[in-house]
């Protein structure tokens, strides 16, 4: 992300030195001094929407820790009037004014120095007070301006909103912007009566403004010490539907006036889910209240800021006549995440973002146990596991992947690191620890390391610790083992291993070495280095014991850093099959010797399948392809695998499969032979299509898993016509087009909508286009709104196509800047669109780039449709010159330009290696 410096100085005559370049250039603020509290007063200015604008002030009472004669602190795009800056001590021994002699600047990091007139003395305490004012931004970080449209009036009503993490409070006001600098903040928000004003804590008074007709001043309480992350203010005319507490806590859920009726299941979810975290980690709530709030223009999915909660509104709202199941539980589960962050991460918060994946690694696992026990019969818990796992998988068999906790210095790198890496790996691998410690001294040392940092800042080897102790305390670990240990194998280095499994039928044993898995099949074996501590669970044919996921043994490593070969006994002998890793409890793969591989294929092709685990049956299918792709396995092995698919029933093996074929799918449609495999994929699906009545409307009598395994049965269906899917969707959609009013009654199913929409489009007319942008032009549900952005890329007209791009571009059109990849991604991932939108980019990247400007990191995601389908040494060279002719453009995506040519290398690979095997192996299985 390209970040730049904009402070306007009103300098007044005696601070002849203000805007000079400081010599202070660390990353880190200096530890001279702490922040203790933040009295905050911000006056916003909503009335004209040719002028919205914010003017405040800030007193930060500041401790000396050391004697110093500079005060360091962050400030961006914010005017300062430095005439009316103040310094004085308020305690410690000789009380004396002090005074502000000069000021700073430092554009890389965003500080704002002031050069104080006396040296502030260690132990002694001051109030230094910064008036400032700014625009309130369009670019949806720091405190910046939403709207909405009134469908009764018809007119725009604006909103102000904050977003600061990770390092945007500097934009709203000057501040200690680390999260280290925990401190307490007393918010004052200054509006026009007609409006509401919140915060992170409960209302304390409300007094008129002193000069302002009809304005108001909204002090609130004073909070719990945080960081300035997660403080939050927002100014709005919203409702909000009330939920209670047994703790007797504050629960509200806000949106706008006309989605209002959307807030019922956020309303009831929140607060059962935070109840169960109150007695998941034995601490209660530490705040008097807790807000969630739907805001119409929203950057992130949602933001864990502590007692009010900000979302998309997709996120956050429902509505079961418009949304699916699968909208329902991706709901759920943003929800759960972000109150998880209640405790891991607002409570207790890492000291540097080093170590992020504290934070977003804890909070997605945790939010998988909470939504697993809200709602038992989602079976979401399992989903998510294998989801956390393909998604990290993929990029972490990438050479340019990193580790979990990484070196950061500069805030483009932060941005970085909200990736698959700190959210999937970490919850996998804090998972892993979670099974193999057991579930009473996992508890008891979180217990312990949540109590003992409550209020303060902490480092991943501080929860190694604690969970240490009560692993020892409890016995669920060897003495001479450690948490460390283990866990550093996993957090500190990049990848994750391979465990090649050889047995030796006679003796009853086999021999496990493990090594880096790597996606880029030329680099040798020798540079696949690396050794992690994997806990080794496994079962056999005979025990079948699937439910005991400790581990039997453990591959250590030695004090230098290398693997040591590990050897399991009391095997069977040469007719049952051995299978490691039980429900996938640990981030590796097991790629087995062809015996074994075939005692597998066997059981999964004959009606005993089910005697595999459901999650193991997607461990096989998952691993299998991934070791077809990279040449450890040949495609005959992974087809007689995939082959058993015509039996399942479940989501989660066919969610693995499917996964994995969509990838060989984007390559392979681009070739004379993508025919063969649409062969094999019909024959695949027919069985469990049929089974599922096709897309008759039988939801309503089907399991919730049931439910969702149709969704995506029936999606995929459409797209390689099997059956009658293609002719029942256009069905739908004409009886949608025939209503008299079609935004009030669709006749559509909500879960098959995207299918039928999808399907319509890619294979109807203009009309079918223009009706449907019309139908969400006039939504008013967010997840309607983003399931139709998301299929009206699927058409097939060039032209239509063309303009659907520039639209998602256009900054004064109706595609929202936060659904603008959306948009781009649905053009991008069609067959057709796929031409078009490369070329799009390549010839517009300023345009884009200037669309999303400061907050570039967006643009990592338009390269997502290009790393899965490139596949030519042709467009590869395309790419690789592009990164080089736009590396100033793209400095603030850098590492995911890097992972997307290396996967792109790694296609053009497989067409080298695979392509012609795969062909002649699908034509096989067809006949």
């Amino acid at each position: 992300m390209k970040w730049f410096l904009w402070v306007a100085l009103v300098i007044s005559l005696d601070l002849s030195s203000a805007n000079s370049i400081s010599s202070y250039n660390h990353y880190r603020l200096p530890a001279a001094l702490r922040p203790q509290k933040y009295y905050l007063r911000i006056l916003t200015e909503l009335k004209n929407p040719d002028d919205l604008r914010f003017t405040g002030n800030v007193q930060i009472v500041i401790k000396a820790l050391q004697n110093t004669r500079n005060i360091t602190l962050h400030s961006k795009n914010l005017t300062i009037d430095e005439s009316q800056i103040t310094l004085r001590q308020i305690g410690g021994g000789g009380k004396k004014d002090n005074c502000v002699s000069s000021t700073s600047v430092n554009p890389a990091h965003d500080y704002y120095i002031l050069h104080t007139c006396e040296e502030l003395l260690a132990g002694n305490v001051y109030i230094l007070c910064l008036p400032f004012s700014a625009d309130l931004n369009r670019q949806l970080v720091g405190y910046y301006r939403s709207s909405y449209k009134d469908a009764v009036t018809n007119t725009t009503r604006w909103l102000s909103a904050t977003q600061f993490e990770p390092a945007a409070a500097r934009k709203a006001f000057p501040c200690f912007d680390e999260p280290g600098f925990k401190a307490s903040f007393v918010v004052t928000l200054g509006y026009h009566t007609q409006f509401t004003g919140l915060s992170n804590m409960p209302v304390k008074e409300i007094k008129p403004h002193e000069t302002l007709p009809n304005y108001i001043w909204c002090e609130f309480e004073e909070s719990v010490p945080m960081s300035t992350y997660l403080l939050a203010y927002s100014v709005n005319d919203f409702s909000f539907k009330p939920s209670t507490l047994p703790n007797g806590a504050l629960f509200r859920t806000w949106a706008r006036p006309n989605a209002i009726d959307q807030c019922d299941y956020a309303a009831e979810f929140g607060p059962k889910v935070l109840q169960y975290y109150e007695q998941f980690f034995g601490i209660k709530f530490p705040l008097p209240k807790i807000d969630q709030i739907a805001l119409p223009d929203f950057s992130a999915g949602a933001m864990e800021n502590w007692g009010l909660v900000t979302y998309r509104e997709t996120t956050l709202l429902y509505s079961p006549n418009h949304s699916s199941l699968s909208d329902q539980q991706n709901l759920a589960n943003v929800i759960a995440h972000e109150l998880a962050h209640q405790w891991f991460g607002n409570l207790v918060t890492m000291k540097w973002w080093t170590d992020l994946w504290l934070n977003e690694g804890f909070a997605t696992y945790v939010a998988g146990l909470g939504v697993q026990e809200i709602h038992p019969d989602w079976q979401s818990q399992d989903k998510g596991i294998l989801t956390a796992l393909i998604t990290s998988f993929r990029l972490d068999s990438l050479v340019s992947s990193h580790p979990i906790s990484r070196p950061i210095q500069m805030v483009a790198e932060i941005e970085e690191s909200f990736d698959a890496i700190s959210y999937q790996k970490g919850s996998a691998v804090l998972r892993m620890m979670h099974l193999f410690m057991g579930e009473e001294s996992f508890r008891l040392g979180l217990k312990e390391y949540l109590k003992l940092y409550t209020y303060k800042n902490a480092e991943q080897d501080n929860l190694w610790e604690s969970l240490t102790s009560a692993a020892h305390q409890v016995g669920a670990l060897a003495g001479h083992y450690n948490i460390k240990t283990i866990m550093d194998s996993w957090t500190l280095q990049t990848g994750y291993p391979v465990l090649n499994v050889t047995r030796d039928y006679s003796a009853g044993t086999a021999r496990l070495t493990q090594e880096r898995y790597l996606r880029d099949s030329q680099i040798p074996r020798s540079e696949r280095v690396g050794c992690w501590w994997v806990p080794v669970s496994y079962t056999t044919q005979a025990e079948k014991d699937f439910n005991d996921t400790a581990p039997k043994a453990w591959m250590e490593c030695s004090q230098t850093g290398e693997s040591v070969p590990t050897t399991i006994d009391l095997l069977p002998g040469p007719e049952e099959w051995v299978i490691l890793n039980i429900q996938l409890s640990t981030p590796y793969k097991a790629n087995y010797d062809a015996r074994n591989w075939q005692l597998l294929i066997d059981t999964l092709n004959s009606d005993q399948f089910q005697s595999i685990h459901v999650i193991n049956r997607a461990q096989l299918v998952e691993d299998v392809l991934y070791f077809a792709w990279t040449g450890e396995q040949d495609y005959g092995t992974a087809l007689q695998v995939t082959n058993y698919l015509q039996r399942e029933r479940d989501i989660i093996p066919w969610k693995s499969a499917l996964d994995n074929l969509k990838l060989l799918n984007r390559i392979l449609r681009q070739t004379p032979n993508f025919g063969l495999f649409k062969g094999y994929m019909k024959k695949l699906l027919t069985p469990i299509y049929e089974h599922l009545n096709g897309t008759n409307d039988t939801f309503s009598s089907m399991q919730q898993n049931e439910v969702l395994l149709k969704t995506l049965v029936v999606n995929v269906a459409c797209q390689y016509h099997v059956s009658d899917c293609v002719p029942q969707a256009q069905s739908y959609f004409r009886r949608w087009r025939s209503e008299p009013d079609p935004d009030e009654n669709n006749p559509v199913p909500p879960n098959l909508r995207s299918t039928v929409y999808c399907t319509a489009i890619r294979e109807g007319t203009e009309e079918d286009w223009d009706f449907l942008w019309t139908r969400f032009r006039r939504s008013n549900v967010g997840s309607e709104r983003q399931t139709i952005l998301s299929t009206l890329g699927c058409s097939k007209e060039v032209w239509i196509l063309q303009r659907y791009l520039e639209r998602a571009f256009d900054p004064k059109g109706d595609i929202r800047r936060q659904d603008s990849l959306l948009s781009f991604q649905a053009v991008a991932f069609g067959q057709v669109g796929f031409l078009l939108a490369k070329q799009y980019l390549l010839e517009n990247v300023e345009l884009i780039h200037k669309y999303y400007y400061p907050q570039t990191r967006a643009m990592s995601s338009l390269l997502l449709p290009f790393s899965e389908q490139v596949s030519t040494m042709s467009d590869l060279n395309k790419f690789r010159s592009f990164a080089n002719d736009c590396r100033q453009l793209l400095k603030g995506i850098r590492q995911a330009m890097q992972q997307s040519l290396e996967t792109m290398l790694t296609n053009v690979q497989w067409m080298d290696r695979n392509y012609h095997q795969f062909s002649r192996t699908i034509q096989h299985h067809l006949q």
